[in-house]
């Protein structure tokens, strides 16, 4: 995304690289929103028929993270399951700044319907679910989209194909620490959520 959606493609394309971002953080936003709220309404249903106890919820929640932090691992040969498809970059030149861009944040907003990096989506959604409630759902989704789309903002600076080049071999450089520090996030949620359980009980 970052190599199609940067001041240099935009201008090529007579089109304002801000305004397009605005559009592709947007539908990144409403994208992740409108999945969390779908997870948190589910798990208010569930909340409703079930009435599990706040142990109860803890516990599966510290599971699903060692599962997460398991998959990170790819321990016992666990694959990630995930689809194959990435955005359709032919928007870019069939249709309008607002439609490709707010169209690809939408798509990574959600988080599962183009490739799935990290075992860390399944468990945003994951917490969404366990919030019970669409309105926690909503805010996790929300934040979700934002973290997702930020990165566009690494390449305001880039004006030039050597700029471009230059940030794309430094992003690539980045991808080993990114991939660990998912990691670690996948095997820091247990233990909080244990944490949690335990300072409130």
């Amino acid at each position: 995304m970052l190599a199609s959606i940067n001041p240099l493609g935009e201008r090529s394309r007579n089109r304002t690289w801000w305004v397009t971002v605005s559009w592709y953080i947007a539908g990144s936003i409403v994208g992740g929103a409108l999945m969390g709220t779908a997870f948190g309404a589910l798990g208010e249903l569930v909340d409703l028929a079930l009435s599990p106890t706040a142990a109860a919820v803890g516990v599966v929640a510290a599971l699903l993270g060692v599962v997460a932090f398991l998959f990170e691992l790819h321990v016992g040969g666990l694959v990630l399951p995930t689809v194959r498809r990435q955005v359709d970059e032919d928007w870019l030149s069939r249709y309008r700044a607002w439609v490709y861009a707010g169209g690809f944040g939408f798509q990574l907003g959600l988080g599962v319907v183009t490739v799935v990096p990290t075992a860390t989506v399944y468990l945003t959604w994951v917490f969404a679910f366990l919030t019970g409630s669409w309105l926690g759902g909503l805010v996790i989704g929300a934040t979700f989209g934002v973290a997702r789309a930020l990165p566009i903002l690494l390449v305001s600076r880039v004006r030039t194909p050597g700029q471009l080049r230059d940030a794309m071999r430094r992003f690539a450089g980045w991808a080993p620490t990114a991939r660990r520090a998912s990691t670690a996030v996948s095997a820091l949620v247990p233990l909080l959520v244990v944490l949690v359980a335990w300072s409130a009980s």
